[in-house]
């Protein structure tokens, strides 16, 4: 069994339906996944930060099953978690949402598996066969990730990019890394909130490959692309942060057509979802 966890509100819909694509798509048939996406109602800092719907969570059920039975996407409401734990927190307005802090709240959700778990940003692609990334060998280990692309020369040549973290959470759980990392984001505000807490509460990581974690480019040992916010030089220096499902941007930008099997399923099943939902509107 594979184990996987998102985390956001309901505007990742389109990135996890295009993520697990990806996944189900490059990877055997024979693999089963279990996928947890946490969210939560935090309307009381954006009145659009809510939780994903059910019906989304539904459809992704459906999408899943299509690609083996067993499969199987839990949602998980930690609105009263997160409250009790990192509400009112220096860093719940940092500079991405405070959606990017809920996964440290991991050790403290009984629904979430005690083994390997692959935690991934929404803005994910996947290029070759999961596997190749879940089968490394995390004995011993809290996590396993990759380098940052620009932190690995601006701030640590072994500072870790946290939009892929291969946890084990038994070991995780023993250190403390959730509760030392959430301790973290009471003393301060962190240049970058929840990723900064984890890397400051690790006592011992495996660095992956950056092919486990590729925010720049994409090769044919790529087996993650991961869509973050990059810069660019061309026509002058300026940072653009295109995501998967800017499927023009994907294009024109980066010259990329390898996922466009993804794509085609991606707008079909989008196209069928807001259809359901206008049917259901009007009934």
């Amino acid at each position: 069994m594979t184990n996987l966890l998102f985390a956001g509100n309901d505007k990742v819909f389109d990135g996890i339906l295009t993520c697990l694509l990806s996944i189900f798509r490059r990877s055997r048939e024979t693999n089963h996944y279990r996928v947890y996406i946490l969210t939560m109602d935090v309307t009381r800092i954006r009145p659009d930060y809510i939780p994903i719907s059910n019906e989304k969570i539904a459809f992704l059920n459906r999408v899943a099953a299509q690609y083996g039975d067993d499969n199987l996407v839990t949602r998980i409401d930690v609105t009263d978690l997160y409250e009790k734990e990192l509400a009112g927190s220096p860093n719940e307005s940092a500079y991405c949402s405070p959606y990017t802090l809920i996964r440290l709240l991991a050790d403290l959700i009984p629904e979430l598996p005690d083994e390997k778990l692959l935690y991934l940003d929404a803005d994910i692609l996947f290029n070759r066969d999961i596997s190749l990334l879940y089968d490394y060998d995390v004995t011993g280990y809290e996590y396993a990730a990759a380098n940052d692309h620009y932190g690995k020369y601006l701030v640590n040549p072994r500072y870790i990019n946290a939009g892929v973290l291969l946890f084990n959470m038994p070991e995780a759980k023993r250190t403390g890394l959730f509760r030392k990392a959430r301790a973290w984001l009471w003393k301060k505000k962190l240049m970058f909130n929840d990723q900064s807490a984890l890397i400051r509460s690790t006592t011992r990581k495996r660095l992956l490959p950056q092919k486990c974690n590729d925010q720049k480019f994409l090769h044919k040992s790529t087996i993650v692309r991961h869509f973050a916010k990059r810069l660019f030089w061309l026509p002058y220096p300026h940072t653009d942060n295109i995501k998967q499902w800017h499927i023009e941007k994907v294009h024109k930008v980066f010259g990329y057509h390898v996922f466009d099997d993804i794509f085609e399923e991606y707008l079909a099943l989008k196209d069928a979802f807001e259809k359901e939902q206008e049917v259901s509107s009007h009934e």
